[in-house]
């Protein structure tokens, strides 16, 4: 398979060693330093683009390769307030564009066990939700992708929270995300539910970013030969 990697920091560069170690080619880097040869990336020469940018790049990113008609994966977080448009053009131009907010399998089993888990709460309203979330430095968007996931899975299966936000809140209906910025953190999120005498709570931690990489060249092989606007549950559900 060959892979053109759209953002080179160190996701991408972790993706690029994991992506070479199982014998795939990577045909295209595509950096700040050289941001006008995304236009070089074709269906000729790159059979899935991977686009991990930041998150003012990734919405032209993702739309530049799919008008050439460049099946892409998206990772990048901070955009999705124009992800219909992306999935408009994805459906107009008949391409295929994958985007989850993690690629970490042990993530997508949390987000399972976080429905499971909102869904049982229903029938305990003495208990209050929160969420943190903890990431490197260099992570700009806050909350990252992954929580507005959680929050929004918890929020469709539990009918006390209606809408959540990123600051301590005691608001009836108002799920709290607290997002910390800490050296060296490739990623830790927790769901707690408390009340006055008990706390349940479930976490996820990633040791390393090369969890989040290898799902992603998973997926981008996967992904090589399908069409459509794929999720991450289509990915784990043909397995």
């Amino acid at each position: 398979m060959k892979i053109a990697i759209v953002g080179y920091g160190k996701m991408g560069k972790a993706i690029e060693q994991l992506a070479l170690e199982a014998g795939h080619e990577v045909s295209m880097i595509i950096d700040a330093d050289n941001t006008s040869d995304l236009e070089k990336i074709t269906p000729e020469n790159t059979d899935v683009a991977i686009e991990f940018s930041q998150p003012e790049t990734a919405y032209s990113n993702i739309t530049t390769l799919l008008n050439k008609g460049v099946k892409v994966v998206a990772g990048t977080t901070g955009w999705l307030d124009k992800y219909d448009q992306v999935v408009e053009l994805c459906n107009k131009k008949g391409g295929t564009f994958l985007y989850a907010s993690n690629f970490s399998l042990g993530v997508n089993l949390f987000f399972k066990l976080n429905e499971w888990l909102a869904n049982e709460m229903n029938n305990l309203p003495g208990f209050k939700a929160s969420m943190e979330e903890i990431h490197h430095l260099q992570k700009k968007d806050a909350p990252s992708g992954t929580a507005i996931t959680t929050a929004e899975r918890i929020i469709s299966k539990n009918k006390h929270y209606s809408s959540w936000v990123n600051e301590p809140s005691d608001a009836k209906g108002v799920l709290s995300i607290i997002s910390l910025r800490e050296e060296n953190v490739p990623g830790t999120h927790t769901v707690t539910y408390g009340s006055p005498l008990e706390t349940i709570e479930i976490k996820h931690t990633a040791h390393d970013r090369k969890v989040f990489a290898q799902g992603v060249v998973s997926v981008a092989a996967w992904v090589a030969g399908r069409q459509g606007v794929l999720t991450i549950s289509d990915f784990l559900n043909s397995k």
